[in-house]
């Protein structure tokens, strides 16, 4: 069936353009909770929030809607999304409701739903939720309300589960790092993980206004913390995204570590203490490096489509733990339900304390292929997917393929949010990726004229 309006991580938008304004929030609470209603009786849902301004507004919206439905409401504030999922499940609540459009300035927001396991909900509840939109919303009887409280030890509740996802002897004392926090979710939480477990902290982005998340800071903007980095001699830095779900690590070089580095260093210890748990899931975008990494140590390796959702099914149906995407959103099983930008940098401050090497040290010998990605944007009226399966490019793509000789490859993958086609080569060293893909993008331009 085609969703209205869940996408593949949830509602987001701008906001004020509908759907992301408060009387749809209003009534996407009243419909999500009609559905919690007809499986479960009353219910409990727990709300969370990033740090930018319109998060009042609609977690006032939602809760209302909820309470109209009959659903107990317990709102969390500020909390990173993996937060969010952890407290899901120990509150034994119904589901859990994260309001973050994640890495996007504040004009935008969004709503992203957990289930009681403190995963993404199944397409099957979401299409429900879709269907009760389209109804007429009813009040229950005044004596069926829901009630909402207020969790004021949410903070701490998380920061100990983060500090309990690494040995308890483990300790972070003599390290110096820099966090970037984004402006966002994990402004208040991760400060308080690093310094409780010994570390040296200093702070970028860590100062909320409602207006300023993610911008020139965060995961997607590194360039302030490797800054940061070298300025204050320190031994890394960790920078988060807006809802702290994804993590990209900074070398005491300035080198960004990105979540292709981060799945390496997490499989390659896991393995080698027969702790892995099966293999390894990325995504189409994973470098094709990481991939011949793995291969070299015999663990499998399964590409899946771009975006969380993806990782989790693959990891989900081959029973693996360990999966993740290049932007640093890694899903570590084993300790956590969904990605989680804290707990994986704890993983790989855990290997580097364990082995007492560096973070360069530990990546020595992890050799990623360059890559090149080029996007041409489509003419009006141009069918992406007949472009894409026409016999002219298919053997554009395959003449380069050939010349990588399995020493690379090639990706074509349309846009899903602008009229663009991506053109992505990676190999070794010794090919000139930015040619080649520029090539291919030249015969894709050529086909639409």
């Amino acid at each position: 069936m085609t969703r209205r309006y869940f996408g593949t991580d949830g509602i987001r938008g701008t906001v004020g353009e509908y759907p992301i304004t408060a009387d749809f929030m209003l009534k996407l609470g009243w419909a999500m909770g009609r559905v919690l209603d007809k499986q479960r009786g009353r219910a409990k849902v727990l709300i969370g929030k990033d740090t930018r301004i319109s998060g009042y507004m609609f977690e006032s919206a939602l809760e209302a809607g909820l309470s109209a439905a009959g659903v107990d409401v317990s709102l969390l504030g500020p909390m990173p999304t993996p937060g969010i999922a952890y407290l899901t499940r120990t509150f034994r609540a119904d589901a859990g409701i994260v309001i973050s459009a994640s890495h996007n300035a504040y004009q935008d927001n969004g709503i992203k739903f957990f289930s009681a396991e403190g995963t993404k909900l199944p397409d099957e509840i979401e299409m429900r939720i879709e269907d009760e939109l389209e109804k007429p919303l009813e009040t229950v009887p005044a004596d069926r309300l829901g009630k909402a409280v207020r969790i004021n030890d949410a903070a701490g509740r998380y920061i100990e589960f983060c500090k309990s996802t690494v040995p308890h002897r483990l300790s972070l004392h003599g390290l110096k790092i820099v966090l970037d926090c984004a402006h966002g979710a994990t402004y208040h939480i991760a400060p308080n993980v690093f310094r409780e477990l010994g570390a040296q902290v200093s702070l970028v982005g860590a100062d909320p206004d409602g207006l300023n998340i993610n911008y020139r800071v965060g995961s997607t903007h590194p360039a302030s913390l490797r800054a940061a980095v070298i300025e204050r001699g320190a031994d890394l830095g960790i920078a988060f995204d807006g809802d702290g779900d994804r993590v990209i690590l900074v070398d005491a070089d300035g080198r960004e570590v990105d979540g292709d580095d981060i799945l390496y260093l997490i499989a390659r210890d896991r393995h080698s203490r027969g702790e892995l748990g099966g293999g390894v899931v990325g995504t189409l975008m994973s470098n094709f490096g990481l991939a011949a990494a793995l291969e070299a140590l015999a663990i499998p390796f399964e590409r899946a489509k771009v975006g969380d959702r993806y990782v989790m099914e693959r990891l989900a149906a081959n029973g693996w733990q360990l999966g993740g995407e290049s932007s640093g959103h890694i899903v570590c099983g084993h300790v956590q339900s969904t990605g989680d930008g804290i707990v994986s940098a704890l993983q790989v401050l855990s290997i580097m304390v364990s082995q007492g090497q560096s973070l360069a040290a530990l990546l020595r010998d992890f050799e990623k292929a360059p890559q090149a990605l080029v996007n041409v944007r489509l003419t009006p009226g141009t069918d992406k997917q007949a472009l894409l399966e026409s016999e002219p490019l298919r053997n554009s793509v395959a003449a380069v393929e050939e010349e990588l000789d399995g020493s690379g490859r090639v990706l074509l993958r349309p846009s899903g949010t602008e009229p663009l086609i991506r053109v992505m080569v990676e190999g070794r060293p010794r090919f000139d990726v930015t040619a080649l893909a520029q090539r291919i993008a030249a015969d894709v331009e050529r086909l639409m004229n």
